[in-house]
């Protein structure tokens, strides 16, 4: 059983990651979660120990509300692979490549189909991410074949930097997409200071 993590949980270890960052102990990007904090526990209460979790680089709560231990997660992160997390125990893959995970995550839900197993993959990405080719592509094959995936996209309007809707148009859902939106608390990676690392 995971244990229930609420929103100050969440802002409190990003906020050491904060400090560890401005402290240089964390030499590689980070990439902070902020802002949509209250939405993705609400997203997480849908999803249970044996269900798959893909996702992005932005994947701190993510692994957080999944279960994943607290100082396993702090230690992962200063070892400098906060963007590329992997926790087999706790069912979550995490991936820096833009839209890397999404077809991953199509095939563990066709491999669960075809087992009969009783879970669920959640596919996580940003909303520039569901304007790409590979998510059209993935969300329609998981439609045709009814596999046992949603695919949960975190708009925060933003494609790193340059307003998502302005640079592809509208954006759109469907019966396996659930896309929630907020407003992002800080830069796309960093907490918008310049840091002095230790040596």
């Amino acid at each position: 059983m995971k244990e229930e993590i609420n929103v100050d949980y969440l802002r409190g270890f990003e906020k050491e990651l904060i400090d560890r960052y401005m402290n240089g102990e964390i030499r590689s990007p980070i990439h902070l979660s902020g802002g949509n904090e209250e939405q993705l526990v609400g997203v997480f209460k849908d999803i249970k120990p044996d269900d798959w979790v893909f996702s992005t680089y932005r994947s701190h709560y993510h692994a957080l509300l999944k279960g994943v231990n607290r100082e396993w997660l702090l230690n992962w992160v200063l070892e400098n692979k906060s963007i590329h997390l992997m926790n087999k125990e706790h069912k979550i893959v995490t991936s820096a490549i833009v839209g890397g995970t999404l077809s991953q995550a199509v095939g563990a839900a066709m491999a669960i189909k075809l087992k009969g197993l009783d879970r669920h993959v959640w596919a996580i990405c940003g909303d520039m991410t569901s304007e790409l080719g590979v998510f059209n592509d993935c969300v329609k094959y998981s439609r045709r074949n009814s596999l046992p995936i949603t695919f949960v996209v975190e708009d925060n309007g933003l494609s790193t930097d340059t307003p998502t809707q302005d640079a592809w148009g509208k954006l759109d859902g469907g019966p396996n997409v659930l896309r929630y939106q907020y407003d992002r608390i800080y830069p796309h990676y960093g907490c918008g200071q310049r840091i002095d690392f230790k040596t």
